[in-house]
């Protein structure tokens, strides 16, 4: 039990050496460790011998001792894999080293007829540990150039013949079974790597068999013709069929007729171009063939690569690809096209059914509010009874309004299909606050309202569509004279800073509760919603104010509150920005008169 944890921890030793590039390979960090193992304890072995070799021989020459430094080489040649992890440049180092150690040796005792001379054998045999045919050639070269070496040494007479003080035949049976003995050691160690090697190709064997069996998606193989080579069981999930019958050209037969090309072409590409490529096509299902339902997949194919002998490139050995049912997505994908062709064809159906309102609606309110006109005014001779005038004159402000109601829903429409056409003309400010102030005056006369008119000195011409900007500023202007009570007032402001105007419409009317500040805006919003509410409207007008100011990259701002009145601000920018611009959120405090 001792023995064995010994054995275990000296192992965990030698694994700890081996460099950081090789741990991540089972089988290249076996040999690694290999080497490391035999080289410090060939060196080690060699300390150990020395003592005996005093005792047997004395002192020993200069010669001799230059042999036994030697013979601890291999210490320093595993430090140099341990710290580099260069595992070939480490065995030709050790293979010229070997060569020459034996050579030495052998040289030292006898030349070419020494008892060493069989371990010029062990020195390509040390080499197949590397699986590196160039190795084993270098290995067995600078073999063979050390025996040549020894054979004209001898026949030239340099042969520095040591007298050792056992006979002929006992040195060569020593140096036969000390080189048997580390022969059949390297052996064990070669079947010993191999042994990892086996378990390390039958783990990732069962590891890729496992997942293969396990995953949902079907996984197949392709050669460079594109036939499958290999099948996963999720086939039998996907397709109802057992993963054989897809081999060849069994895939490419439940492919639909219509995409095969797509099919085709994705496998040519991703072999031809070295890419990974995706796929979307049909399949066929096992079932009755008057029955055959296809289901829709994604295939995901990546190239194989295999590495060549002979060099660390690399060269295509076909095509993995992984495949997954997307019927799902596929039905969601058609349920949003058929909703959003629905929603189109709907949008297309308001949008004809206003463009017909405006006819149908405008042509007889136009009509009304004429001839209300004429007969308010009495153009063809008196009506005779004072009712009929004011009847008169109620036709003409209901048309009217039905109207502005019309056209509101219109410019609102336009609004949100983004048809809404503003033209950019360059204008003077005051001149357009004048002017809705003139409009605006008689209504607000009317009803006992002060309509109060400030411009800042100094602001420069705006860039926007004018018509739209006035109906803006007359929307906000019409709100705030509608909901403020007689003797009350509104103020028309105009500021400018930098980069923007401001038209400013204040007001000490009724206000708005501070809940219902973030409906409006919104269309067919009021503040107050209610079916017998005071004040007439369809709740479109701040909502179209809202859109233009949008359209010419401004905004809207509302502040109010409730039995104090209310503060409109409509911030348009200098620069005439457009929708996508973000634009400045300013409110102006506008103090009571």
């Amino acid at each position: 039990m001792v023995g064995h944890q010994s054995l275990r921890g000296l192992a965990a030793y030698f694994s700890s050496l081996v460099h950081w590039s090789a741990r991540g390979d089972v089988l290249a960090a076996a040999r690694h460790q290999s080497f490391i193992a035999s080289h410090l304890l060939g060196g080690l072995l060699a300390l150990c011998v020395f003592p005996v070799y005093l005792v047997v021989s004395g002192k020993p020459s200069l010669l001799g001792a230059v042999a036994f430094l030697w013979f601890l080489s291999p210490i320093a040649i595993a430090i140099f894999l341990s710290r580099t992890g260069k595992f070939a440049a480490a065995h030709l180092i050790s293979a010229a080293n070997f060569a020459g150690l034996v050579t030495y040796s052998a040289w030292l005792t006898g030349g070419i007829q020494s008892y060493l001379i069989p371990w010029m054998a062990i020195v390509p045999l040390e080499a197949a540990l590397a699986a590196d045919r160039r190795v084993v050639a270098w290995a067995a070269g600078v073999a063979a150039i050390g025996l040549v070496v020894l054979v004209a040494a001898g026949a030239l007479g340099y042969v520095a013949a040591d007298s050792p003080p056992l006979s002929p035949a006992l040195l060569g049976l020593f140096g036969a079974l000390s080189a048997t003995a580390y022969a059949a050691g390297l052996a064990v160690t070669i079947q010993l790597v191999h042994k990892r090697s086996e378990n390390a190709v039958r783990l990732g064997e069962e590891r890729y068999r496992l997942l293969a069996e396990n995953a949902t998606d079907m996984i197949t193989r392709h050669d460079e013709k594109g036939r499958v080579a290999f099948a996963s069981f999720a086939a039998q999930q996907l397709l109802g069929e057992a993963p054989g019958r897809l081999h060849g050209d069994g895939l490419f037969e439940r492919v639909h007729v219509a995409d095969r090309p797509a099919y085709l072409t994705a496998l040519s590409r991703c072999y031809i171009d070295n890419l990974s490529i995706a796929v979307e096509f049909r399949l066929r299902r096992a079932g009755p063939a008057d029955a055959a339902r296809y289901v829709w997949v994604e295939m995901r194919c990546r190239p194989m690569h295999a590495a060549q002998e002979r060099s660390d490139r690399f060269s295509r050995a076909g095509i993995v690809a992984v495949t997954r049912d997307i019927s799902d997505s596929k039905a969601q994908e058609a349920e949003l096209m058929r909703t959003r062709d629905e929603a189109e064809s709907s949008s297309r159906a308001k949008t004809l059914f206003l463009a017909n309102m405006s006819h149908e609606l405008r042509t007889p309110l136009n009509a009304v509010i004429g001839f209300s006109e004429i007969l308010s005014r009495e153009l063809f001779g008196a009506l005779g009874e004072a009712r009929y005038r004011d009847y008169a004159r109620l036709i003409h402000e209901s048309g009217e309004h039905l109207l502005n109601v019309v056209n509101d829903i219109l410019d609102m429409s336009k609004i949100e299909a983004g048809k809404f056409k503003i033209v950019k003309e360059p204008f003077d400010v005051a001149s357009l606050v004048n002017s809705c102030s003139e409009i605006m005056r008689h209504t607000a006369e009317k009803k006992g309202i002060a309509l109060l008119v400030d411009v800042a000195p100094g602001i420069p011409e705006l860039l926007a569509d004018k018509r739209a900007c006035k109906q803006m500023l007359l929307n906000v202007l019409s709100n705030a004279i509608k909901f403020t009570d007689a003797g009350g007032w509104v103020r028309l402001s105009a500021r400018a800073d930098t980069d923007s105007v401001q038209l400013i419409v204040a007001d000490n009317g009724i206000g708005i509760a501070e809940q219902d500040l973030p409906k409006l805006g919104n269309p067919f919003v009021q503040a107050d919603n209610s079916y017998d509410r005071s004040y007439d409207g369809a709740g479109l007008g701040l909502s179209v104010v809202k859109g233009l100011a949008r359209l010419h990259g401004g905004s809207l701002e509302i502040a109010s509150t409730l039995g104090q009145g209310t503060t409109a601000c409509i911030v348009l920018p200098l620069e005439g920005a457009s929708e996508s611009a973000e634009a400045p959120r300013r409110m102006a405090t506008v103090s009571a008169a």
